[in-house]
């Protein structure tokens, strides 16, 4: 769909219609299974978390400020929920086509509103105000959940970062929500505690080269392990990125 690598990333994640990967983007470790992975994620998860950011953003004052920055990363609160939006949608599209793509994204028209932005096919009307973006983010979600609980497990789709089947589409959509939530509430000033068994799911699915931080958790470890905090011995990330491949233990 877009011709251009993603850049290495300190702060949004990689942008879902970007390609190829960029060699800056460097695992900090080997490819090891998790000896205690939690399992899979699964489409109730993305249902439960996406469930959980509208509630989330519906409590955003009635005076908050969308156009202030969305935690470290350089796009506004308003851009970042319409970019997590055009995320689950490109997912789901993936893994739509009787023959789903394995060399490039379905071919959407894509552009930037600014300068920076993020290149999307999915925008919320202004005039709707924040309701209406959080009703473009529940009905893009919806269809990534759909896609989720339909389509076959043997299906496998093109991402740059490793062709995935549809839980590994599931656990990107889940990573793209769990952190874009909290970029936003950190920029609304709004709670975001995200269930602790999900972010361990989707950690363990994406991130093999992450060892899960006993002590501080599996929010904060996936925090940790996407560029957005600190853990006790491990300095922030500046390079990072997610395995979406096929493994034996997933």
């Amino acid at each position: 769909m877009i011709d251009e690598a993603p850049e290495p990333h300190t702060g949004p994640v990689p942008d879902a219609t970007a390609d190829p990967v960029s060699p800056g983007l460097v695992s900090s470790g080997p490819l090891t299974p998790d000896p205690l992975a939690p399992g899979p994620v699964t489409a109730d998860d993305l249902a439960l978390v996406l469930n959980l950011a509208a509630a989330t953003l519906r409590g955003a004052p009635a005076d908050a400020d969308w156009s202030r920055p969305a935690g470290a990363v350089d796009w506004d609160c308003w851009a970042t929920v319409e970019h997590l939006a055009d995320d689950l949608i490109a997912y789901a599209a993936q893994l739509g086509p009787q023959t789903p793509p394995l060399d490039r994204y379905v071919p959407f028209l894509s552009v930037r509103h600014f300068p920076g932005g993020p290149n999307s096919f999915v925008f919320a009307q202004r005039e709707a105000g924040p309701a209406g973006l959080v009703q473009v983010l529940e009905a893009s979600g919806a269809l990534m959940v759909a896609m989720a609980r339909t389509a076959a497990p043997e299906a496998r789709a093109y991402h740059p970062w490793g062709i995935a089947d549809p839980a590994g589409f599931t656990a990107m959509s889940l990573v793209e929500a769990l952190v874009h939530l909290h970029d936003v509430a950190e920029g609304l000033g709004l709670p975001w505690q995200p269930p602790a068994d999900v972010c361990h799911r989707t950690l363990a699915r994406l991130f093999p080269d992450v060892p899960l931080d006993a002590a501080a958790g599996p929010w904060p470890t996936l925090l940790w392990a996407t560029g957005r905090a600190e853990l006790p011995g491990r300095p922030r990330r500046t390079d990072w990125r997610w395995y979406a491949e096929v493994r034996d233990d997933t």
